[in-house]
């Protein structure tokens, strides 16, 4: 594994033979996959969690030697509590496959009309056959990825950091891989691509007929480059890019419940959807807009305060060395904070705390992002904490499609089906 991993001794174009490789290796299975019944598909998540456990010793091995690595190359700690597994983790992720299995499928089939000549109109759902994703070095995602396309019935070509590489091929070869084999499922199904360059990452968005969907995540510029790369040769990226929530302080907020949400925010700081910005009314008590920089400060947090040298939705969370950063405004109501969420952040997540519901339902309706909150953490925008399934991303493109949290139900083609009235397709 480390020389898979360590070594620079490829050709130019070995990241793109790789990426190939394993897609045509997905493409075979994926027939098979897209057929399985709902106890097949769900008997392979079960394993999964199983082994997840079962296999705790050679992926906690494979994760200890990615965190010394990290740490021997100055990466900062807010990176490697992203890198960072342990037995309660692994335990969380099997919890979390288990309660996917659990969770029932959408239909296959939804008649929208049976219309007056005599056709039923029929709206199915297909899967799209082999879906590419590839994301920044946190381990537990490959698991997630690789959870949602098998519930989906996809298969699918993983590629991660180098900081994660390790991690990641040991929950593929000790878990993913083995777990579909168990369920009868062509283990081939999930790919993950062993080399970590940006060659690579390159070379997924550019194979439409292998891979013709692909899952970005990372820094808001390496995926917008790749959403650019994916257009010029026809591949469908969801870009999951920049992060950053809101809070709003209402000047009707409850102080404890303000302060509250504003730690709980801040829980996390190397993570899409903590506070990044703190919007508080210029008629909010100075006591509880003293509260809040106190209980910010009390978390070790650097405080940005005006007059600001950065826009003000700048995400710290990926800035090195100033992820412990929050940013601090003023404004003037509900419908300010509203429009600076708007205008000055990526369109993740905003939180009004307040007990006026009239000045609630200015911020709700004002407030265009991909989640908007009353009296609630910015923290819930999550794939398991929103919709108690895992997610592939956090979608906050601004066109039809995919948004939020990207789940299994999301990874489907719509088809139109016409039958007559008296055809049944159970």
């Amino acid at each position: 594994m480390q020389s898979r991993v360590d070594s620079d001794e490829r050709t130019p174009d070995v990241g793109v033979d790789v990426v190939a490789e394993c897609a045509a290796r997905a493409q075979g299975a994926a027939p098979a996959l897209a057929t399985a019944s709902d106890e097949t598909i769900n008997a392979a998540l079960e394993a999964m969690a199983q082994r997840l456990t079962a296999c705790a010793t050679e992926v906690l091995a494979a994760n200890a030697a990615d965190i010394a690595a990290a740490e021997q190359s100055g990466t900062t700690q807010a990176l490697i509590d992203r890198l960072r597994l342990g037995e309660p983790r692994l335990t969380d992720m099997a919890d979390q496959l288990t309660l996917l299995a659990q969770v029932s499928f959408p239909p296959r089939d939804r008649v929208l009309e049976d219309r007056p000549d005599g056709l039923r109109l029929i709206e199915r759902r297909r899967p799209v056959g082999v879906i590419g994703a590839t994301f920044e070095a946190r381990p537990n995602v490959t698991v997630d990825v690789a959870s949602q396309l098998v519930k989906s019935r996809n298969a699918g070509v993983l590629r991660t950091g180098s900081a994660a590489l390790r991690s990641a091929l040991a929950l593929t070869e000790h878990v993913i891989a083995p777990a579909l084999a168990e369920a009868g499922l062509d283990h081939a199904a999930i790919q993950l691509v062993p080399d970590p360059r940006r060659d690579s990452a390159v070379a997924l968005v550019q194979q439409p007929d292998l891979i013709p969907l692909v899952i970005v995540r990372g820094s808001g510029q390496t995926t917008r480059i790749l959403a650019a790369e994916g257009a010029r040769h026809g591949v469908r990226v969801l870009a999951h890019a920049d992060g950053g929530g809101v809070l709003y302080i209402d000047s009707a907020a409850d102080h404890q419940l303000a302060v509250e949400l504003l730690t709980a925010g801040l829980d996390r700081l190397g993570v899409c959807n903590r506070v990044n910005l703190l919007l508080v009314a210029d008629n909010a008590p100075d006591e509880l807009y003293d509260a809040l920089l106190a209980a910010a400060r009390q978390r070790g947090i650097e405080l940005s305060l005006p007059p600001h040298h950065h826009p003000l939705g700048h995400e710290w969370a990926l800035d090195t060395g100033r992820e412990s950063t929050l940013t601090v405004s003023r404004v003037t109501d509900a419908q300010h904070a509203a429009q600076l969420a708007n205008q000055e952040t990526s369109g993740l997540a905003a939180t009004i705390v307040t007990t006026d519901e009239s000045a609630a339902h200015e911020f709700l309706d004002n407030y265009t992002g991909t989640g908007a909150f009353w009296n609630a953490s910015t923290r819930l925008l999550d794939g398991f904490k929103l919709r108690r399934v895992p997610e592939t991303g956090i979608n906050v493109d601004r066109v039809p499609g995919p948004r939020g949290p990207v789940t299994f139900e999301d990874l489907y083609l719509r088809q139109f089906v016409v039958t007559p009235q008296d055809w049944s397709s159970a």
